[in-house]
């Protein structure tokens, strides 16, 4: 695997230094707030259209690879931008940066809620966070619908997704190969409706572009033996720990069993952050009872209001199971060390899909089948996310649910006299904010956090 680094650019063939790539990857870190849409976003006016470092076709390529791909799209696909400009050195250091703020953060806040999360102001903070949260994961759904759900025959197989997902519990794997062969077909056939497309903004000539040109680098080009080998590399860094920690701990230490989980999650959760969230969430409070959903919209709210990827609540869910597990161990420092667990687990296959498949990836630009698989696919997302978006409204709307377990049916129905009055009205303040006044996610957040605290003084909550 070659990790070599040239600081003048001179030798990548498009004249952008590695410091000079570090400095901008920083910028992009530390502004990415919002959540994948809004990381996205960020991405694009930074690099295509105020770098031009790439063109508008091919970072839309790459962003939908990284769509089809398990985990969070927008670090795998800072970190394939990054491959391309300086080889692996410049993927590990736009995927690292783009994680290192979230997980510093996270870390910290998460030390805060475990020390102080039975205090009534943490509680009213959390309290008027979640609301804002519900709101914000809605406003989500409806962001990536209008860019995806361009056509009847996408908003059908988003709709089709989300019954087959909250209603029947079908897993998400299947949905999306579905939905991907759909696509495939749809555009091998002709069909208008899965063509891909762009949103303009970026050149042809962009800086990337440019340097692939008629002499392809030789790292951009597909090599057997160095996948081999790189693949290599990267399983053993992901799944060595995990297999140490079953043979000296066994399968019911809390470190085994997050290693383990996580590990799967990274194979099995496809579609972006908001999908991997709705597996989690489930799993993680129904099967393992490492948190409550409260809990688990409280370590939602603490990333979306810092830097880097919404994915980063795992590791506050490691953080959570560890502290109230901790064996031998203090509770803070099995705590520490299960977050980064499930921080380790949760990225370390993100490196592992880019650096394997981008030189491959790069092969397929202008496949028209698999632009429609990939059009198709998003447009499942959508259906996920509008799923996670209602687990959440049950969850923070209601305080009791009821299981629903009537074949093929499998879903939770709210008691609709537990209604929490209070979480209601903060929520549709909230929406109001976001929706009607355009305000900005971090004014909604802390204004959402206010309120909370003010309910509790007044005796409310």
């Amino acid at each position: 695997m070659d990790i070599r680094v040239d600081q003048k650019g001179a030798d990548a063939g498009h004249g952008i230094s590695f410091s000079e790539a570090f400095r901008v990857w920083l910028r992009v870190a530390c502004l990415s707030f919002g959540g994948p849409a809004g990381q996205i976003a960020v991405m694009h006016r930074i690099l295509v259209e105020e770098k031009n470092w790439i063109s508008e076709a091919r970072f839309l390529h790459a962003l939908n690879y990284c769509m089809l791909l398990p985990g969070p799209e927008a670090q795998q696909l800072a970190t394939y931008i990054g491959w391309l400009m300086h080889r692996t050195a410049g993927g590990l250091m736009a995927g690292g940066l783009f994680i290192l703020p979230g997980i510093i953060a996270i870390m910290g806040l998460s030390y805060i809620y475990a020390a102080f999360g039975n205090v009534s102001f943490v509680e009213a903070l959390f309290f008027g966070l979640k609301a804002a949260v519900l709101t914000i994961v809605v406003e989500a759904v409806v962001r990536v619908g209008k860019r995806a759900l361009k056509n009847r025959i996408m908003i059908a197989l988003a709709a089709i997704a989300f019954v087959a997902i909250f209603f029947f519990a079908v897993p998400f794997p299947v949905i999306i190969i579905a939905a991907g062969l759909i696509g495939y077909f749809g555009a091998k056939s002709g069909r208008p409706e899965f063509a891909g497309g762009g949103h303009g903004g970026g050149t042809s000539t962009a800086a990337i572009d440019s340097m692939l040109g008629d002499a392809v680098p030789e790292h951009v080009r597909p090599d057997t033996g160095r996948t081999i080998r790189v693949g290599a590399l990267w399983l053993a860094l992901w799944l060595v720990p995990v297999l140490t920690l079953i043979l000296a701990l066994g399968q019911a230490s809390v470190f085994s069993q997050i290693a383990l989980f996580f590990s799967k999650m990274a194979l099995v959760t496809f579609g972006g952050a908001y999908a991997v969230l709705a597996y989690v969430a489930q799993q993680a409070v129904e099967h393992y009872h490492w948190l409550k959903p409260h809990e688990m919209l409280d370590g939602l709210g603490m990333a979306e209001t810092t830097p880097g990827p919404l994915i980063m609540v795992l590791q506050f869910v490691g953080f959570m199971a560890a502290f109230r597990d901790p064996g031998s161990l203090s509770p803070m420092l099995a705590a520490t060390l299960g977050g980064l667990l499930a921080t380790w687990v949760t990225f370390t296959p993100c490196f592992l899909w880019i650096f394997v498949g981008a030189p491959y990836i790069e092969r397929l630009r202008g496949n028209k089948g698999l632009a429609g698989a990939l059009s198709a696919i998003t447009a499942a997302v959508v259906g996920v996310i509008l799923n996670l978006s209602i687990w959440f409204a049950l969850h923070t709307l209601f305080r009791e649910t009821v299981p629903v377990h009537a074949f093929p049916l499998n879903f939770d129905m709210p008691v609709l006299t537990s209604v929490d009055v209070p979480a209601l009205l903060l929520s549709i303040a909230a929406a109001i904010a976001i929706f009607r006044f355009k305000l900005g996610m971090l004014t909604v957040l802390a204004g959402s956090c206010v309120a909370g605290v003010a309910l509790r003084l007044a005796g409310v909550i």
